[in-house]
């Protein structure tokens, strides 16, 4: 008999047909593996080059993470979280960095904006020209009370807007500088910046001879002492660039997210449905391999002849589906930039790392599969074999069949568990559901797929002897029905729990906006509007109150014991009475008064909760720069996600902000031509129709990210159930012949076959879609305290577009089928 490797040469060359759907869903599985890699490894290794700091070898700067530390010695874990603004040093610190061997010279440089009558001015200390090189043009450099411009007249007197408000300076000197630039003396730039006592970074200038690497080292272990406890990060080389950018922290979290996150849960699904593709290829030659057994092959020869073939299968189905994967990725990396999730320096980082390691992904998968769907059939004895190759073993696994039954008692503790959280509590639960009840379709198949024939099979008794033949066809190739049914579980599932996730959040969103915002007029402003904005529209004729809002985010402790993290929510500092603010926003007050004073904060209801906090208790906050503060609860409130989350005086936000001056003004009653002077050279007034569009534009970033996110584990789905319909279909030809020779018409055998895929669509869509309500309904109770919604016709695509695949995916390959000769 031939040696193994030479009948698996001989299986793929004489028979690639029977080959082909495997190396399609191997090379499926490798792009969306290589795909997710790259996207993983591009935020691991993001960078930015430097622009500001490219003459400056050492920089020195705040950690912009910030730390949530739990446990102790070995079980202390810390879950760092990029913070919402900037985090900033001590101005002290220069000195320090100053003291450093090798360092001639340590510059604090800071950046602020103001505001002047012809619109937003970007400011900086004088001191930073020593390394960005801005050289006067005329003038001289500034001393107190005196700025330099980058445009006007030496010896004017120029008003411009600070964080305490409108103050003249002497113009003193200009610059060539292209846009409105304004610099100050160091002192006076950390007293008027909003940020008193802070500056950006400080840029470390070498002594000669001492190199970037020397520096770096030197400054670092002044900076390394207890009393700073890691607060300070010196950066040398490409890493300069993350000193001046603070996106680039949420830009790695984000490509970390969808490359690690996402990327864990579409390599398994990939993985997990290419082996059953894999499995099924396997079983459709059991015939083959117990022919072998008959004539004298042992079971270790079948298991070389099934490696074999994996191995000179996978590794080129990897190579070649790592291409696309490629592809894939740099298209999704562009559309993450162009939509400003990315910045523009960072570079998509292609390596050999995740080639190899999707290559390698499917290799290991396609054996695995392999061994374990040859494993009956190359131990059994060769006459028991043929007998199985001929008819379908219904008994189902003793391994396959407890392993479901406890992914399925699992996804039923998920789902209660879900119901009984809120926030990301209540996603990280809805996680678990999703994924337990996937697994347990795909481990229970065979009984699924007999439970659902017997079902659907009463609906066929109407449908003459092709519904008949269809439901008994069923009913006894209940393995190549689930076959079938689990990729359309997997579309479905997944691309409705994705979408209508965002669907439910959006609409919760809309409504509490729709209920929440009571003002008349919303002035917004780009740069901010002018800090007098407040006072002048309580002067403006029609208005009965006046509130501006300063609009970021912060960060609040999320989870439980061990397993907490900080979770961003979206933050309003408010200026004005708490009577002013009700007028303009109705936040649907639960417990106690929104007073808002000093030292005190309203929150959410779903976010107190989550956070584990009510009235009267003290909750652990990270303002925008991260700094901690732990404000006292005073009220919370139902209307969170169509408003903002958390709810702050005004006062105890702008120092740690990059920009002070506030976003919006929300005014009761006046006009729009009254109200829009006060947003000054940016700003237009909306009404609350408006705003509502627009501040659903905020969440188009999320909804997007589900979006792709769908379409990829969708579509991966969805061609891999059309590629394992396609291949049943094909194995079929010796019984779909058989048909024919005993006297069925060509139609009646279509219209079995057709009777049989819609059965196979019409299971897996009911089953991916109680799977995916199983999940949605906790999560978005739990985050939104609405049931989720679900649009008729978005759903109807979905569930149309599952039944048109499996109509096509069936009926093409079984015309085809009919035209061949037994």
């Amino acid at each position: 008999m031939s040696r193994p490797n030479g009948l698996s040469r001989a299986a793929l060359r004489f028979k690639p047909a029977s080959f082909a759907g495997t190396f399609i869903a191997l090379a499926m599985a490798a792009l969306i593996v290589s795909a997710c890699g790259i996207l993983l490894e591009t935020g691991l290794r993001a960078s930015v080059p430097p622009e500001r700091y490219a003459a400056v070898p050492v920089v020195a700067a705040a950690d912009q993470q910030a730390h949530m530390v739990t446990g102790s010695g070995e079980s202390r874990s810390d879950s760092p979280s990029p913070v919402p603004d900037r985090a900033r040093l001590d101005n002290s610190l220069v000195e320090k960095a100053r003291s450093a061997p090798g360092a001639r010279a340590a510059v604090a440089d800071l950046t602020f904006p103001l505001q002047s009558a012809k619109g937003p001015v970007t400011a900086h200390n004088w001191g930073s020209t020593a390394f960005t090189g801005e050289r006067l043009s005329s003038g001289a450099a500034p001393k107190a009370g005196q700025v330099v411009l980058s445009a006007g007249r030496v010896g004017d007197s120029v008003t411009l807007t600070t964080a305490d408000g409108p103050r003249t300076f002497t113009v003193s000197g200009l610059t060539r500088a292209q846009e409105p630039t304004a610099w100050f003396a160091d002192s006076e730039a950390v007293r008027i910046s909003g940020h008193p006592g802070k500056i950006d970074a400080i840029a470390v200038l070498p002594e000669k001879g001492v190199s970037a690497g020397e520096l770096k080292a030197s400054v670092a272990k002044v900076f390394g002492g207890k009393e700073l406890g890691g607060k300070v990060k010196v950066y040398a080389g490409q890493d300069r660039g993350a000193a001046e950018d603070g996106s680039l922290g949420f830009a790695q979290e984000v490509l970390t997210g969808i490359g690690g996150s996402f990327g864990g849960v579409a390599t398994m699904v990939a993985m997990f449905t290419a082996a059953g593709t894999v499995a099924l290829c396997v079983g459709q030659r059991a015939r083959e391999f117990a022919l072998l057994r008959a004539i004298g092959a042992t079971p270790r020869q079948i298991r070389r002849t099934i490696a074999t073939e994996a191995l000179m299968l996978a590794p080129l189905a990897g190579a070649l589906g790592c291409l696309p994967g490629i592809a894939l990725a740099s298209w999704w990396f562009g559309q993450l930039k162009e939509k400003g999730a990315v910045p523009d320096g960072v570079q998509l980082s292609v390596s050999w790392i995740p080639l190899v390691s999707a290559t390698g992904a499917v290799i290991l998968t396609a054996l695995l599969a392999g061994y374990a769907a040859a494993r009956r059939a190359s131990r059994i004895k060769p006459g028991q074999a043929l007998g199985e190759a001929s008819v379908e073993r219904l008994r189902p696994g003793w391994i396959r069949t407890p392993l479901g039954i406890a992914a399925l008692v699992g996804g039923f503790f998920f789902s209660r568990l879900a119901a009984t959280q809120t926030g990301d509590d209540a996603a990280n639960a809805a996680l678990g559901v999703v994924m337990c009840f996937m697994l347990s379709v795909a481990l229970l198949g065979p009984l699924v797929a007999r439970a659902c024939a017997a079902l659907f099979g009463l609906l066929l008794r109407g449908a003459g002897a092709s519904g008949h033949l269809a439901a008994a066809n069923s009913r006894t190739n209940s393995r190549r029905m689930a076959s079938a049914i689990t990729p359309i579980v997997l579309a479905m599932a997944f691309a409705s729990t994705l979408v209508f996730m965002h669907t439910s959040e959006d609409r919760a969103a809309a409504h509490q906006q729709e209920a929440g915002i009571t003002a008349d007029h919303i002035v917004r402003a780009d740069g901010g509007l002018p800090s007098d904005a407040v006072s002048r529209a309580d002067r403006t004729p029609g208005v009965e109150s006046a509130v501006g809002v300063l609009k970021t985010s912060v960060l609040i402790p999320a989870g439980s014991g061990g397993d907490r993290w900080l979770q961003s929510a979206s933050a309003q500092g408010v200026s004005g009475t708490a009577k002013s603010l009700a007028q303009v926003q109705n936040l649907d007050v639960r417990d106690g008064a929104l007073g808002l004073g000093r030292g005190e904060v309203a929150l959410d209801a779903s976010l107190a909760k989550n956070a584990k906090v009510g009235v009267g208790d003290r909750v652990e906050l990270r303002l925008p720069d991260g700094t901690v503060a732990t404000p006292t609860v005073v009220a919370t409130y139902g209307r969170g996600l169509g408003l903002s989350q958390v709810t702050l005086p005004q006062d105890a936000l702008a120092p740690h902000v990059t920009s002070p001056f506030s976003t919006e003004l929300w005014t009761k009653g006046g006009t729009a031509d009254a109200l829009a002077p006060l947003g000054g050279q940016t700003g237009h007034v909306l009404d609350r129709e408006a705003y509502t569009g627009a501040a659903s534009m905020d969440r188009e970033l999320n909804a997007w990210a589900n979006t792709v996110m769908a379409a990829v584990l969708g579509g991966f789905a969805a061609i891999a159930a059309g590629n394992t319909l396609v291949m049943t279909v094909l194995d079929r030809r010796r019984e779909l012949g058989m048909l024919r020779l005993i006297g069925s018409t060509r139609r009646q055998v279509l219209r079995m076959v057709g009777w049989e895929a819609l059965l196979v669509a019409c299971a897996g869509i009911a089953i991916g879609s109680a799977i995916a309500l199983a999940t949605l309904v906790p999560m978005m109770n739990g985050l939104t305290g609405e049931n989720p919604y679900i649009p008729p016709l978005l759903y109807g695509s979905f569930a149309g577009s599952a039944l048109a695949l499996g109509l096509l995916a069936t009926h093409l390959p079984a015309r085809a089928a009919l035209r061949t000769r037994l």
